[in-house]
């Protein structure tokens, strides 16, 4: 009897125990989902700012708004690139890493044009722009450089997949559209028979009929409608 209690109780605890960590796990999972909610919708109202000041504010101001959206647009597209072609080809793990060594330049120039936005000596801000200019175009230009080679690796593995599937198809339908003709018996056969010669007897193909039974069908493929007796 104090076996089955103590099985009893070791059961309740190991429910009780999975239970909890059944709670913490879903409500993690769901604070992260919050956070990435709140991060996107951060990212898409600073964004909207940004394109606003970069075609409301003339001067130094809409300038360094258009230089942090172009920054911010560029690396974006690079790392969602990197993180969804990682995932196919290991090989993008090397370059993910670089792109992260890049994103530490981008966020400290982000952060100092944003602090240049508040700076009210304008003329000094003006006169650091072009340097602002050529190290965001120097960092723009590397990312745009790991997107369009993970691209273009992508889309080269892509390509060779397809010629191979073209090869394997060609052969396929070349192995469908064969036929064999009956071949003349060895008794009525004479030595000077020959398929070419005008004593040779055309013998029709014999077509391999198709197969009865039912295949899958397909989205772009018709439903055939039943028979009806009467």
């Amino acid at each position: 009897m104090d076996a089955v209690i103590l099985i009893l109780t070791l059961l309740f605890v190991a429910f009780m125990a999975l239970g909890v960590y059944a709670g913490v796990k879903t409500v993690r999972a769901a604070k992260r989902g919050v956070d990435r909610t709140i991060t996107q919708a951060r990212r898409s109202v600073e964004d909207t700012t940004l394109r606003a000041k970069s075609f409301g504010q003339p001067g130094v101001p809409g300038e360094l708004a258009q230089l942090r959206l172009t920054l911010r647009t560029s690396m974006r597209a690079t790392q969602d690139a990197l993180n969804a072609g990682v995932a196919e080809d290991a090989s993008l793990s090397e370059s993910l890493g670089l792109f992260e060594r890049l994103s530490a330049h981008g966020r400290e120039l982000d952060e100092d044009l944003k602090r240049l936005e508040r700076e009210p000596d304008r003329a000094t801000v003006a006169t650091l722009l072009p340097g602002l200019k050529e190290r965001t175009e120097r960092i723009t230009h590397s990312a745009e450089s790991l997107r369009w080679a993970a691209r273009d690796r992508a889309r080269q593995f892509a390509d060779d997949d397809l010629a191979a599937l073209n090869a394997q198809i060609d052969l396929e339908a070349g192995a469908l559209r064969h036929w064999t003709t009956e071949e003349p018996s060895a008794e009525g056969a004479t030595a000077g028979d020959s398929w070419s010669g005008p004593a040779a007897k055309e013998t029709p193909p014999s077509l391999t009929p198709p197969d009865p039974r039912p295949r899958t069908d397909y989205p772009w493929q018709k439903s055939a409608k039943p028979e009806t007796t009467n």
